[in-house]
């Protein structure tokens, strides 16, 4: 199979970390939505990144979707969601914060990188900076206790999502969440980037797979 994305995008990384922990093969293809537009469309109309094209030619977008595939596929051995409900509900908490995060730091990214100042609306910016801000307060209490795993035998769905959506947001957005005031998610991310799956797939331009 064929992950289509960069690893900037923190849904693109998502994927490819968690296929590696799943211990399912895949190629990885590192086209823009931006620079290789025309390339993009023509494997996927929508544009939208990860995009995953299956051994049988099934093209997937959306990486919540993409990984409920992956896990179908994974070894019965290894499942990135606990099975047990109250740790699969916890689980399922910290994935969504996880993900809202993401969602407005790339709001935000699009908004302010990519949007002429003079077409700015500050009222948005400050209403989606609020949101963003929120889902890391409410992270940085939920990943108190219980913490979540950060081995990589045991780290799940929820620990990836939240290590890749912190370094994104620190990456793309400085200053906007500062680690000072999370110091529980910077440890957390701080020990999941030392993971190999982390390493092998770097937030950047590289390609899967980095050596390290």
């Amino acid at each position: 199979m064929q992950l289509i994305g960069m690893l900037d995008s923190p849904y693109v990384r998502r994927v490819a970390i968690s296929l590696q922990l799943l211990g399912i093969p895949f190629e990885h293809r590192p086209l823009s939505v931006f620079r290789n537009y025309d390339e993009m469309r023509a494997i996927n109309p929508v544009v939208k990144v990860p995009t995953l094209i299956c051994d049988d030619g099934t093209v997937l977008m959306d990486s919540t979707l993409i990984l409920e595939l992956a896990a179908a596929l994974a070894p019965q051995a290894r499942a990135l969601v606990p099975a047990a409900l109250p740790q699969r509900r916890h689980s399922l908490r910290l994935t969504g914060l996880a993900l809202a995060a993401c969602e407005k730091s790339v709001a935000l990214v699009y908004e302010l990188q990519l949007r002429p100042a003079e077409r700015q609306h500050r009222p948005w910016i400050e209403r989606v900076t609020q949101q963003l801000q929120g889902a890391y307060r409410e992270l940085e209490l939920a990943i108190r206790a219980p913490a979540p795993a950060r081995e990589r035998a045991t780290i799940d769905s929820a620990g990836i999502s939240i290590a890749v959506a912190w370094q994104f947001t620190q990456q793309l957005l400085p200053g906007l969440v500062p680690p000072v005031e999370h110091p529980q998610l910077r440890a957390f991310s701080a020990d999941a980037e030392q993971l190999p799956e982390f390493r092998r797939a770097p937030h950047g331009p590289a390609t899967y797979p980095v050596a390290v």
